[in-house]
């Protein structure tokens, strides 16, 4: 009798930890599309939004049997799904079926498509599916990344204010059931320290803008979920990767440590302005040095950053959309891989990068053009590349450029 009272008062304990993460998966299905994320290590459970230390963050990788790079998503869930699909990285079911291979989103998933939050889920999704079979899915910080967690919403659609308005719904509603068990503390007012009203805002899209700033600043619930798991940063196998370029200042700095005050800033450890390495023009996120078509590559300086990374070949980048698809520059250590594929982005065919481990280069592209999708590029020294190989797509320009 008395092990059966222990017992029970032992599950009764457990209660409300129970009744939090019911109410966790129920606003994830909500707000997901309908996806329930799987079990992961609670030590790196995202659900748990404030936590006292910070997700460890791991800026360097052995390389893999098979690597592929994905450029800028920007809220276009379709698009982001026939890259994947493209890569051989999800199966019918949109389940992973990339086995052990290692994936790279290179950030800016965020802005001009109305489905980031969905994506953002199903990139979570797809990472403890992967880690599951032995690979891995790592996602970046892009500069569209840094401008929403500062506030800056310049290029955000209407129906992604509505998508954030939805969310905050679904959220304050899971709170609310959490606030009526006793076992639990009292949840944070999402919106504290929020205005009710911005001078020149329309009454139509002000409540997303302000839910949209609730989950994306600082220590918001979506940036503490998603995005202080990103990368600004990363170094695999012979590869390094940023959104938008290194220079030597920066390799300089540390990649670790930039890694890392990235991460505590979007925790909120560290106030509410972004590092300064992620602002202004020659910013790891916004840099376009290596990456502008219509003007010289600036090669000599991208040799001098690879050659203060040990091991490293070559830089590969979103940021700066490509028209004429995936391609290399400066004897092929500057890899540009932003094909502008989002609708609101110039709605550009899917290409992705796939790198071997022994350092061999193909695109995967879905140009309808090209009747073999996978074009390898393995000679430094010959003078066709992968920029070569897309360029009579016909793909039309995209003057899209932040």
């Amino acid at each position: 009798m008395e092990n059966r009272e222990e017992n029970q008062k032992a599950l009764c304990k457990h209660i409300p930890d129970l009744l939090s993460s019911f109410v966790d998966a129920f606003v994830d299905f909500s707000v997901s599309g309908g996806l329930f994320l799987p079990s992961q290590n609670p030590s790196l459970d995202p659900q748990k939004t404030h936590q006292e230390t910070p997700l460890s963050l791991q800026t360097r990788y052995p390389a893999p049997d098979r690597l592929v790079a994905i450029g800028d998503l920007h809220g276009d869930m379709e698009k982001s799904k026939q890259a994947l699909r493209l890569a051989g990285l999800i199966d019918g079911s949109d389940k992973w079926a990339g086995g052990s291979a290692t994936a790279v989103q290179v950030g800016d998933v965020l802005d001009r498509g109305d489905d980031e939050i969905k994506i953002l889920y199903f990139l979570e999704k797809l990472k403890r599916e992967a880690m599951k079979d032995g690979g891995n899915l790592i996602t970046m910080n892009g500069n569209h990344e840094i401008m929403n967690i500062e506030g800056d919403f310049r290029y955000v659609t209407k129906l992604g204010l509505k998508e954030f308005e939805d969310w905050a719904y679904w959220y304050c509603l899971g709170n609310e059931m959490k606030s009526l068990c006793a076992g639990l503390e009292k949840p944070k007012d999402i919106y504290d320290g929020i205005p009710l009203n911005f001078r020149g805002v329309d009454s139509e899209v002000l409540q997303g803008i302000r839910a949209r700033i609730a989950a994306l600043r600082p220590n918001g619930p979506i940036a503490n979920k998603f995005l202080s798991k990103n990368v600004t940063v990363l170094v695999v196998g012979d590869s390094i990767f940023v959104h938008g370029g290194l220079m030597a200042k920066h390799v300089e700095y540390g990649l670790e440590r930039i890694n890392e005050e990235v991460r505590d800033w979007i925790s909120g450890l560290t106030g509410k302005a972004a590092p300064r390495y992620c602002r202004g023009g020659n910013a790891v996120v916004w840099l376009r040095k290596y990456s502008v078509v219509e003007k010289n590559c600036d090669c000599s300086m991208l040799e001098h950053v690879l050659a203060t990374v040990p091991g490293v070949k070559r830089m590969i980048m979103g940021h700066t959309i490509q028209a004429d698809g995936i391609n290399l520059a400066c004897n092929n250590r500057a890899v540009r891989i932003d094909v502008g594929m989002s609708k609101g982005c110039g709605d550009g065919l899917p290409e992705v990068l796939e790198i071997n481990q022994n350092s061999d280069l193909r695109v995967l592209t879905s140009n309808p053009l090209y009747q073999s999708k996978h074009k390898s590029y393995l000679d430094a020294d010959t003078k066709e590349g992968l920029g070569l190989l897309i360029t009579e797509s016909g793909s039309k320009q995209v003057e899209v450029k932040a």
